[in-house]
Parts: C-alpha cells; sequence; structure tokens
C-alpha cells in the first residue's frame, strides 16, 4: 500500500477520533448554560490528556511495535500482556499530565480526588488506550493483508515470466537439436544405446509437458529427471569423469517444487567449456531431516566470451521463484571465483504427508546410505 493511502488512513482514524470526543463535549456542554472560556479551555485539557496523548502513545505502540513483533508471529500470549502494560503505562502518562496541569475540579467537579479514584480514573484512561491500540491492530493487518494481496499478485505475475523463461531454458533449442544429432550419429554405431537415449530425451520432454504442472512433485521425480538430463548431455562426450552426480540420504515421501534445482544445473553444462576436464562438473543432493540441500559448482574459462550471462535463467529471477514457493524457508550462496561458479542452496523442506504412491517410477539413488558431507571442490 503506497505511503499516501497508509497516510490517509491514519488521518481519518484521528478525525473520527477527534469528532467523537467533540460530540461528546457538544452533549456535555449543551445541556449546560453559560459556559466560560476559562471551562472549554479546561474540557479541552481533559480531553489532551484523559483521551488524546494516552490512544496516540498505545495506537502506535501497538502498531509499530505489537503488530510486526508479536501479532504477526502468532505469540499471543506475549502480545496481550504487553497490550495491558502499555495502556497502563499510557494512561499513568496521561493521568500524569491531567493531574499536574489541571485544577481538582477538572477531576472531579471540585472535590479532591481521593487514592482509590486516581486508580479507578487510570484504569479508565487504560480502557481507551486499549481501545485504541485494537484498533491500530485493525488497521495494520488491514494494510498487510492489502499488501500481501499485491505482493501475491505481483509474484504471480513475475511467476508467469518466470515460466516464459523456464521454458525457455528448459527447451533450449541448442540442447535438443544436439542431443537429437549425437542420438541420430548413435543409431548408425549403437542402436540399443541411441534408443536409450531416445528414451531419455522423451522421458524428459513429457517430464517438462505435464509433470511440472503441479506445485511440487516427489523428489524422487526431479532427482530422476536431472539423472536423465545429465545422461543425455554426457553423450557429447567420451569423458567419463565430466560429471560427478551424488545424492546423500534418502528422498522417498519428501515432496519438492517442480523443477527447482534444474536452472542451476543447466547453467552449469550451459558454461562449461571444457568437456575434457575431469570434474568439470560437480553436483550433490543432499537430504536431511528438514532440508534438501543443492550443492553444485562447475569450471569455466574466464576469458572465454559468450552470448549469456553466466547466470543464465537470471538470478533474480530464480530467486523471485524461490522467494514464492519457500518464503523465509530457504538460503542461497552463490560464488564466482576466477574460474570456479558454486551455488549452494537449502530449502526447508518437511516430509510429506502422503507417501507417494508405489506404481510411481522411482528415481535410482546414489550413496543413499551415506551422511551429507562438505563438497570437494
Amino acid at each position: 500500500m503506497k505511503t499516501t493511502l497508509k497516510g490517509l488512513l491514519h488521518i481519518g482514524f484521528w478525525a473520527c477520533y477527534f469528532a467523537l470526543a467533540m460530540v461528546m463535549l457538544g452533549i456535555f456542554y449543551g445541556t449546560r448554560e453559560n459556559v466560560n472560556d476559562a471551562e472549554i479551555a479546561i474540557a479541552f485539557n481533559i480531553i489532551f490528556w484523559f483521551a488524546l496523548v494516552p490512544s496516540a502513545i498505545n495506537f502506535y505502540v501497538f502498531y509499530l511495535l505489537l503488530f510486526p513483533k508479536y501479532v504477526l508471529q502468532k505469540r499471543i500470549a506475549k502480545t496481550v500482556s504487553l497490550g495491558i502494560l502499555s495502556s497502563l503505562s499510557a494512561a499513568i502518562i496521561g493521568y500524569a499530565g491531567l493531574y499536574f496541569t489541571a485544577s481538582d475540579e477538572c477531576l472531579s467537579d471540585g472535590a479532591t480526588v481521593q487514592g482509590e479514584e486516581h486508580l479507578w480514573i487510570i484504569l479508565f484512561i487504560a480502557f481507551i488506550a486499549a481501545i485504541s491500540g485494537v484498533i491500530a491492530l485493525i488497521i495494520q493487518g488491514f494494510i498487510t493483508w492489502f499488501e500481501e494481496i499485491k505482493l501475491k499478485e505481483n509474484l504471480r505475475q513475475q511467476n508467469q515470466a518466470m515460466e516464459l523463461a523456464l521454458i525457455k531454458a528448459k527447451l533450449d533449442p541448442h540442447f535438443l537439436f544436439n542431443t537429437i544429432n549425437n542420438i541420430d550419429i548413435l543409431i548408425l554405431k549403437d542402436q540399443h544405446i541411441a534408443s536409450e537415449y531416445l528414451n531419455k530425451l522423451s522421458s524428459i520432454i513429457r517430464f517438462i509437458l505435464y509433470e511440472t504442472k503441479s506445485d511440487t512433485i516427489p523428489l524422487t521425480k526431479e532427482i530422476e529427471y536431472i539423472e536423465k538430463y545429465i545422461a543425455l548431455n554426457k553423450i557429447r562426450t567420451s569423458n567419463q569423469t565430466y560429471v560427478n552426480f551424488e545424492v546423500f540420504g534418502t528422498p522417498d515421501h519428501r515432496a519438492i517444487a517442480s523443477m527447482i534445482f534444474i536452472p542451476f544445473i543447466e547453467n552449469a553444462f550451459k558454461h562449461n567449456n571444457n568437456k575434457k576436464l575431469q570434474d568439470a562438473i560437480n553436483i550433490q543432493i543432499i537430504i536431511t531431516e528438514d532440508t534438501v540441500r543443492l550443492r553444485c559448482d562447475n569450471k569455466f574459462d574466464p576469458n572465454r566470451k559468450t552470448d549469456t550471462p553466466h547466470n543464465g535463467l537470471g538470478q533474480t529471477l530464480i530467486r523471485r521463484r524461490l522467494d514464492l514457493l519457500y518464503p523465509e524457508q530457504y538460503l542461497l550462496k552463490i560464488d564466482n571465483q576466477e574460474n570456479l561458479y558454486s551455488i549452494d542452496l537449502i530449502i526447508n523442506v518437511s516430509k510429506e504427508t502422503t507417501s507417494v504412491s508405489a506404481s510411481e517410477e522411482k528415481a535410482p539413488i546414489l550413496n543413499r546410505d551415506l551422511k551429507p558431507q562438505e563438497f570437494s571442490r
């Protein structure tokens, strides 16, 4: 919500508050005759210290502190206790100002206010201040709700742009045509292997077109796609140590956003320019009780000019998608050294409430019984 609209909400609230005070003042003095200026001044002094100051203090304590720090975090007990403390503190401040700036008749029509009456007056002021605090929570809640709607709409639009970019990246013509050409060459050499790779390519295209429509997919499916993608890239080189891919932990019964790791892996292949290097690309997926971690690095020649930036799909779009799918539940670290580009992505992912169907084909998992270890360069 724009600052101007927020300001108008605040102005509207205080205008209504002041108007209500004036109406009550008019009702009180409307029944009296011969009201002089001194009485009107006393009345305004009472309104200022009795209602305006405590309400203003409590309103902005609730608005600026309690709502973002405690209400949003659903710390209800803390909110209630601090709200009561804030209301009483604001009431004491207001009553102190009223007590030291007004005569006794301001408080009780000429009668001296005794000890117990002080307490009841403070409690009444605290009640008024508490009402203002609750209204502050309502206003801030409305603003937050409105901003979340706008944010979701903005992220939806960004996600559409992201999806278009992903489609372009996933169906990279260069990769697709090279793979088809390599399979065509393999047909003349080994029809069995060529058929195997053709099936892998078909599975990848099927995965892209059909299985990525849902918000999440089984983690085993994501790993299966990665393995097939790596296998297709490896047919373009005889170097068997070109790519290292390992999975640590058990991916069963876990779901993850579809193709969340693919942009990083695609970029690693896209920007590695020497397929004869050993360990040119290293990929690890590490699964723990609460997280799934992708660690990926690729060697590259910093002097080589490319038509596309090294971040490929674009860090901004990738982070946007992560923000949308896993708000405050992921950690992404990118390290671009002289000839090594590394990413480290950790996502908080809990186990699925329902297990994956037994009929689903599961990915072949490598080293699934090994524990997570440091990423070797």
